[in-house]
């Protein structure tokens, strides 16, 4: 097909609508508690060959636009994860992320093999391929329940961490290599090692250069930040070590970094990961031919997911356990939670791209098992949540924090908001204590504006702008949340901003 302006005009048209039709459906999803990837495929499915007859089968295409999507999709997870709330967990959620997934694999194997009939070759790829969660299914649907933040640090961990050592595994297996059990994960051992070397070398880096970059758009930062993540990416696969693994943890440094504009990076990543989403979505269920699904295939699907639910996950559960143990309801809860989206979906489209047989059965396997199993646990967790007593009420920030350089002085705009929760309210600007040479300059109540005196008292809903010079931004920053959590009695730059979780 020739591109010209009349094609492109098609074609944004047509893009334009699907992805309007797909943001307005996010709606509905959340009704039904059901991660809006479903509507997504559906629609994906209706443009096929099945519905308006929108013709894609290059499985190399789908599978090198899916490895974008996931870079895209990991990159948000790093930036928007809070380190601080994550590291009390992280050793439960790279047990999971590891050991889990080699649990999972392994059962899901055994259980293709001597019980589906698959061969070794395919038994390994289904288990391959099922075993890790994915974080777009995951907390599209927990934004709905409200759990203890380990809960929620504990899956997200997981779900951010487990893509690396599955696509290293999946990519091997398919490559056709026949390496011993040792061999295979020597090879998955040596490329995360790669992988989170890189992504901790180019967050760090990044984050340098981003203090002291004064660009002269605000706009720059988010994408210059996004950029440096996906660099992260390339140069790990160009060294041959896990892209996956030096993309999230490059981001995950990046977005616990003091960054100009972080609040703002925050976003326009999240936007940009919904738009990765809904592109994948939308064109795995392009590939997806429903005349290729019989009852073979639907049968196969219930039955694996069966055993992935009730054996693989659980124990893959109690053995990443043994490394960071957590109470027995907890431990349920994550098992049932480990939904599982697009991440198989793409991993299913390895084996195809690279000619393996019976990679088009098993495609179609893993997507009609994806689906099912979604409809069936999605809309069940918040009462799973209730009936193991681990849902709470949700706690709102205590405080918001953005900064925007100065571009003529080294100084930042520190822009704070008090938040129902902080213990700021009430507090006096002069009882702020702020370290010497950092002011609060301007004060927004109710739409209104005012330069505060030391005896103005803060109140909830409040929008500081802070100037602090550059060198003291870290201690001024320490200095209003320690603030915001104990209020005017907190100890002069000597309050944890961030105290261990219990």
């Amino acid at each position: 097909m020739t591109l010209d302006v009349h094609t492109l005009n098609q074609a944004l048209l047509a893009g334009c609508g699907v992805l309007l039709v797909a943001i307005l459906a996010v709606r509905g999803s959340v009704r039904l508690g059901l991660p809006s990837l479903l509507l997504y495929l559906l629609i994906g499915v209706g443009l096929g060959d099945a519905g308006l007859g929108v013709e894609f089968s290059d499985a190399k295409l789908a599978n090198a636009l899916g490895f974008a999507a996931l870079v895209v999709i990991l990159a948000e997870g790093g930036l928007t994860t809070h380190w601080h709330e994550m590291r009390p967990v992280m050793r439960l959620g790279a047990a999971l992320a590891t050991l889990g997934v080699a649990v999972s694999v392994g059962v899901m194997a055994l259980a293709a093999h001597f019980l589906l009939g698959m061969s070794w070759e395919l038994a390994v790829l289904l288990g391959a391929v099922t075993s890790p969660t994915d974080a777009a299914a995951v907390f599209s649907v927990l934004r709905r329940v409200p759990l203890p933040q380990r809960l929620n640090s504990t899956l997200e961990a997981e779900s951010g961490l487990n893509d690396a050592p599955t696509v290293v595994l999946v990519t091997l297996v398919s490559a056709g290599g026949h390496h011993g059990v040792l061999a295979f994960a020597g090879e998955v051992v040596w490329e995360l090692a790669v992988g989170v070397l890189v992504g901790v070398g180019v967050g760090y880096a990044g984050a340098w250069l981003m203090r002291r970059a004064a660009l002269p758009a605000s706009g720059l930062y988010p994408l210059a930040v996004l950029s440096l993540s996906v660099f992260a990416y390339a140069s790990s696969a160009t060294l041959h070590g896990s892209g996956f693994a030096s993309v999230y943890v490059a981001a995950l440094v990046l977005g616990n970094s003091e960054l100009p504009h972080r609040a703002a990076t925050r976003s326009f990543a999240e936007g940009m990961a919904w738009l990765a989403q809904i592109g994948l979505f939308v064109m795995l269920g392009l590939l997806v031919s429903p005349g290729r699904i019989t009852l073979e295939h639907v049968g196969v699907a219930v039955a694996a997911g069966l055993v992935l639910t009730y054996v693989a996950r659980p124990l893959s559960v109690l053995a990443s356990a043994l490394v960071q143990p957590l109470p027995w309801p907890e431990l349920a809860f994550i098992s049932w939670a480990g939904l599982r989206g697009a991440v198989p979906i793409v991993l299913a489209t390895i084996p195809l791209s690279e000619g393996v047989h019976g990679a088009t059965r098993l495609f179609d396997i893993v997507f009609v098992m994806v689906v099912i199993y979604t409809v069936l646990t999605a809309p069940t967790l918040p009462t799973v949540a209730r009936v193991l007593r681990v849902a709470r009420r949700s706690e709102p920030r205590d405080l918001d924090v953005e900064a925007a350089p100065l571009e003529r002085i080294a100084a930042d705009l520190l822009m704070v908001t008090i938040s129902p929760k902080s213990l700021m309210h009430g507090v006096e600007v002069g009882e702020l204590r702020l370290p010497k040479g950092a002011s609060v300059s301007l004060v927004v109540r109710d739409g209104s504006t005012f330069v505060p005196q030391p005896r103005t008292v803060l109140r909830h809903g409040d929008e500081l702008l802070v100037v602090t010079p550059r060198k003291i931004r870290e201690k001024t920053e320490e200095r209003l949340r320690a603030v915001s959590l104990g209020g005017r009695l907190a100890q002069w730059l000597g309050s944890d901003p961030h105290p261990p979780a219990p």
